[in-house]
């Protein structure tokens, strides 16, 4: 199923491609981008198996989401949240629910936000919801959205043993939330991350799952793996399809400039040849890291393990750095490049705008090598950062 996957994903190349100028411009993926995602399978990589979903390994998770994201980077990132939301949401629902939202609907894409900003008040046979959520990337395409909500009690927040808040997810569907125009950005324009706002809505109580207390419902391997070591490696494909394409944006670039006073093509230059190897060792050093450290968690939770912390410590290590070698591959050929990556004509231009984006992201953000070295160094940390 593996090859098979990626197959599908870099014969899609060429629609994506095509909608990405649109989606630049319009801060969302063209409709026909995410239709054509959708019925090739791919939303579904994640979903459990009893609704039609492919259960796929994070692997070739990673390696689909890698493929569309080498095409656009944009298409990716919806690409990568949907299947991450799908597949997460797919495992915390009950039977009837999954069938009315995926078994009827091959094709479904789902957005979401497990951040509990959202508000639940307990009616009649379900919850009262209202809330705004930010970064609901593909909200403009989605069936459905998946919003973490905290649970209130008379106006009041219901707290836990610890104090902490109460918190669980709903489901809506599209007919039931408002979009707002919040994405303006730079980076990933075209991922149309706006926010979404859900306006005094019935939620029965079949459609809530409480997945940080219950955990999943589903029970065989892609759902026994660790929640936090998921949210990691999904982001990492969406930065090393994008290096990719830098990389081979360069080497185009490099063949065919001349630079201003030279005589010779850029490639010809000691400080282009220098770029292209170390960019290439940089992405291959960050995708073999993390793909030996999903790997071996991968083969823990098929063989029933809990994988140990030093292995959920290592792959969340893994996840950082391959994001950050990612960024630095496509800052190195972008400085390299020289003025013509400044041209939005230029693919460089918009790719490292975009590589830039994945990185601000909290699970593979630069501050998790402080997170990781406290952990291996015996010092406390938080118990939910692995």
């Amino acid at each position: 199923m593996a090859e098979d996957l990626v197959q599908v994903a870099r014969a899609l190349a060429p629609i994506i491609r095509g909608g990405a100028e649109e989606a630049d411009r319009e801060r969302r993926l063209p409709t026909r981008v995410a239709r054509a995602m959708a019925e090739a399978g791919l939303y579904r990589m994640s979903v459990a198996r009893e609704y039609g979903g492919l259960e796929a390994d994070p692997v070739t998770t990673i390696k689909v989401i890698e493929a569309i994201s080498e095409a656009d980077g944009a298409a990716g990132w919806n690409l990568m949240i949907g299947t991450e939301t799908s597949g997460i949401s797919s495992g915390g629902v009950i039977p009837e629910v999954g069938q009315e939202v995926w078994g009827a609907d091959p094709a479904a894409i789902m957005s979401g936000a497990l951040n509990a900003l959202g508000r639940a008040a307990e009616v009649e046979g379900g919850w009262r919801v209202n809330g705004q959520w930010p970064f609901a990337s593909g909200c403009h395409n989605a069936t459905w959205f998946w919003g973490g909500c905290q649970v209130v009690e008379g106006g009041d927040v219901r707290r836990n043993a610890d104090g902490t808040p109460f918190m669980l997810q709903v489901l809506v569907p599209a007919s039931d939330f408002t979009i707002l125009d919040t994405w303006q950005v730079a980076g990933l324009r075209g991922s149309g991350s706006h926010d979404i706002a859900v306006t005094d809505v019935f939620v029965p109580i079949r459609r809530t799952t409480a997945v940080h207390y219950e955990g999943l419902r589903a029970q065989s391997p892609l759902f026994r793996y660790p929640l936090i070591s998921r949210l990691c490696y999904n982001k990492v494909g969406v930065a090393t399809g994008i290096a990719r394409a830098a990389i081979d944006a360069f080497v185009e670039l490099a063949g065919a400039k001349v630079p201003y006073t030279a005589r010779e093509l850029l490639r010809e230059r000691a400080h282009a040849q220098l770029t292209v190897a170390e960019a290439e060792a940089l992405l291959g050093s960050g995708r073999a890291f993390i793909f030996e450290t999903v790997g071996e968690m991968w083969e823990e939770v098929r063989n029933g393990r809990r994988p140990p912390d030093a292995l959920r410590v290592r792959q969340r290590l893994a996840a950082s750095y391959c994001v950050d070698c990612a960024v630095r591959a496509v800052e190195l050929v972008h400085k390299s490049a020289g003025s013509t990556a400044n041209f939005t004509s230029s693919p460089i231009e918009r790719l490292v705008r975009d590589v830039h984006v994945v990185q601000a992201h909290v699970t593979v953000a630069p501050t998790i090598f402080e997170t990781v070295g406290r952990a291996m160094l015996g010092l406390p940390v938080n118990p939910g950062s692995f």
